[in-house]
């Protein structure tokens, strides 16, 4: 096993709502994406699918530690964030079999979701081109006076982008209130990190801006919440972003089309020893904040919400032809448009 995950913090007692909505949230994660994945081997999803299934404590972290008037950016593995952050499992869902009633109108499926009203602005496809418009939104925060920020997330892949490079600088001259995460899982796409950077310590890259940098085991649901807890409070005084390297692992391949061959089936079985949903549910029960039966009805509540947004897909009407033409342009005229 590699030795990223030898990551520790110190230790934080929590409530048992907060313990509960980490465990509820990241089971409806877990069982949301394996129903995805099932439904693409059914074609009834098409197109690219990438799933979360390991890394839910990254999102669930995140989403306790910040505010709901914060934004979300994150790339293409991205279905998971916005349910953690109260996005609709019918929504999601629907977008995925590209029906109308998708958070994208049927338009996006599975790399572009997108949720206005939770402030999750989008799953980007283009590998890393989220970074700089985190940097943007982080901007457009500082610029109008709020106290809000912007987490940014990219995978380990992205870190390879010169626009990275370009946002940091940026973000640490403007100190931006943004917070840039790398979900480290080990690999992009089929190639290890040891393969593509010098750096494999990935976190030290925002060092060289003097950007304060720290890794997080990205298996431990508290590690995230109380990293992203420490960067919020950073940026909301004004002192810029935090760069946090989330050490996390994904159970099934990059995409749906992976068969895996880069990695042993001892490196998985390792990983799902430490499996975040399984410690989080073995510290409610040792704390004694639930009992089997709480949980036994978590669970039956989430079978329900995953079942019914497949009914829910199934059931919804594609698109109208003319919806090809629509949202492509913004109709409103603004004032600084000089015609």
């Amino acid at each position: 096993m590699r030795e990223k995950n030898k990551v520790k913090s110190e230790k934080v007692t929590y409530s048992k709502e907060t313990y509960l909505f980490w465990y509820e949230s990241m089971l409806l994660m877990r069982k949301f994406e394996e129903k995805a994945g099932q439904l693409y081997g059914q074609q009834k999803i098409k197109g690219f699918c990438h799933l979360y299934i390991g890394q839910e404590a990254c999102a669930a972290g995140s989403a306790s530690a910040l505010r709901k008037t914060d934004k979300y950016i994150t790339a293409y593995r991205d279905h998971a964030l916005p349910l953690a952050l109260g996005t609709s499992a019918n929504a999601i869902m629907a977008e995925l079999f590209g029906k109308q009633t998708g958070c994208s109108k049927g338009k996006g499926g599975s790399m572009h979701i997108f949720d206005k009203e939770v402030n999750f602005v989008g799953g980007h496809g283009i590998v890393g081109g989220q970074v700089p418009l985190g940097a943007g939104l982080a901007f457009a925060e500082k610029y109008l006076g709020t106290d809000n920020l912007c987490i940014a997330y990219m995978g380990d892949g992205a870190v390879r982008q010169g626009a990275l490079h370009e946002a940091f600088n940026m973000a640490m001259l403007w100190k931006l209130p943004v917070i840039f995460v790398v979900e480290n899982n080990g690999y992009a796409m089929g190639t290890s990190v040891q393969r593509t950077s010098n750096v494999t310590e990935l976190y030290k890259l925002g060092l060289s801006y003097d950007m304060p940098s720290e890794p997080v085991n990205g298996m431990k649901v508290e590690d995230i919440h109380e990293a992203v807890s420490r960067a919020a409070e950073r940026a909301r005084r004004g002192d810029g972003p935090t760069f946090l390297e989330f050490r996390t692992y994904r159970y099934k391949g990059h995409s749906m089309s992976d068969p895996q061959k880069y990695r042993t089936k001892e490196e998985l079985e390792q990983y799902k020893e430490q499996d975040p949903i399984e410690d989080v549910r073995n510290t409610i029960l040792t704390q004694n904040l639930a009992t089997e039966d709480e949980l036994n009805a978590i669970d039956e509540k989430v079978k329900e919400v995953v079942a019914e947004s497949v009914r829910f897909a199934e059931e919804s009407p594609y698109p109208p032809a003319d919806e090809v033409y629509k949202d492509i342009y913004v109709e409103d005229n603004y004032p600084f448009i000089v015609e």
